[in-house]
């Protein structure tokens, strides 16, 4: 005879089913995308090794094109042959909004470890309301400034784009002078493409004039603000900036300020450990700021957002497994390791207060409020446009510098095109 199981005991049992289940469940194959140089793929793999060794599953390495562009035509390839060859992608902070129909919503796995990153960078990997990206790293715009030459010169370090126009032609005519004939005030990205994007809209950002496209997908370019910021920065370009800077990339700019021949640069932190290099002309004579503000409403410091997330393949077939991973490698411990041994800038606020890490990357500790304030470009709202939108404002602004348009000319042009980019809806 036999006799039903309390309620209890039968609950009990069944949570051992799903136990030794879960036990006897095969182990699993995550291929991850670590990088595309040599360095990033090592200090990836050794904590992808690290994850496999904890959990039983194994990983295998997909590097992926050096060339941001070309890694994401390989990735809408894939995608649309909806390939599971890949289980983690990484991706670009403007690219949650181009592969949203691809991407796994990472908030059923995170219990939310999203609090832990800075906002802007979660709100930048959040579509309509799902988590496509777990940051990894992160970058923005910074001004570099050689400490020595406004030390020579009795100029503090300048907070606003004034400032900065005043002491660079100041310093440069000082040093040309002393037989310097090439010094440049400040070198910066103008060369028309994505760097240029990201100084325009810094310059926007910075004078009050908003993000091109705001967070409910209006566009907002064609304001008082924006063209006072076009203004000022096509002021630089002859004057305090050669006319040369309009062939400038970020190396450009790196070995002009690197060779001693610049006051101010704009660019990323990678900077940072190439200008401490043995070799490097200016070691040990270089400072890092915020970039300046504007003036007006609505003034900031604003750097635009950079850097590269962790992205879980909608056409895996082990997602919760690698959701883990990408978690894992996002994760605090294995962020400090790399912030220490190789300079990758932390996503998570608490890592610029670690003294640690504080001690191997001096420069940090000036980043935190810098990363706070930072501005993201608008590829969350435009989506799949965000190319031809930032092509438009990248031109737009490259025409301003050059002096082949008015700034109020350049905006309105720019508003026309983003409107018949976005039609009835992004």
């Amino acid at each position: 005879m036999t006799f039903p199981l309390p309620p209890t005991a039968r609950r009990l049992l069944a949570g051992a089913a799903l136990l030794l289940g879960a036990a006897a469940a095969p182990a699993a194959t995550i291929t991850i995308a670590c990088g595309a140089s040599a360095p990033e793929i090592e200090h990836c793999w050794k904590h992808a090794e690290a994850w496999a060794k904890k959990t039983g599953h194994t990983v295998r390495n997909y590097t992926q094109p050096n060339s941001p562009t070309a890694a994401l035509a390989v990735y809408r390839q894939l995608f649309a042959a909806k390939s599971s060859d890949i289980d983690i992608v990484r991706i670009d902070v403007v690219w949650p909004g181009i592969l949203k129909d691809h991407l796994v919503d990472l908030k059923p796995y995170t219990r939310g470890a999203e609090a832990e990153h800075f906002p802007a960078i979660i709100a930048n990997n959040t579509v309509g309301g799902r988590l496509l990206g777990i940051p990894w790293y992160t970058d923005t715009g910074l001004l570099y400034y050689r400490a020595d030459l406004l030390k020579k010169y009795n100029r503090p370090p300048p907070t606003t784009w004034a400032e900065l126009g005043a002491t660079a032609a100041l310093v440069q005519a000082g040093e040309r002078a002393a037989g310097q004939k090439d010094f440049q005030g400040f070198v910066f990205q103008a060369k028309s493409g994505e760097s240029l994007t990201c100084n325009a809209l810094e310059w926007i950002a910075s004078f009050g004039g908003g993000r091109i496209v705001d967070a409910s997908g209006a566009i907002t370019v064609n304001n008082p603000q924006a063209v006072r910021a076009l203004a000022t920065a096509a002021q630089w370009v002859g004057s305090i900036a050669s006319v040369g800077v309009l062939n400038y990339a970020e190396e450009d700019a790196r070995g002009v300020f690197q060779n001693g021949q610049a006051l101010f640069m704009r660019n990323w932190p990678y900077a940072w450990s190439l200008l401490e290099s043995a070799d490097s002309v200016v070691r040990g004579k270089v400072g890092v700021l915020p970039l300046p503000k504007g003036e007006g409403p609505g003034a900031r410091h604003a750097g635009a957002l950079g850097g590269w997330q962790l992205a879980v393949s909608k056409y895996s077939r082990h997602a919760a497994v690698a959701a883990d991973l990408a978690l894992y490698m996002a994760s605090a411990p294995v962020q400090k390791e790399r912030a220490i041994r190789s300079s990758f800038n932390p996503t998570r606020p608490a890592l610029y207060k670690d003294p640690e890490v504080i001690a191997a990357n001096a420069f940090m500790a000036s980043l935190l409020t810098t990363f706070e304030e930072s501005v993201a470009r608008p590829s969350g709202e435009a989506g799949l446009k965000y190319p031809a939108v930032s092509l438009a404002l990248a031109n737009a602004a490259h025409d301003v510098l050059g002096r082949k348009a008015t700034p109020e000319a350049a905006v309105r042009k720019l508003e026309g095109q983003l409107k018949l980019a976005r039609r009835d809806r992004w």
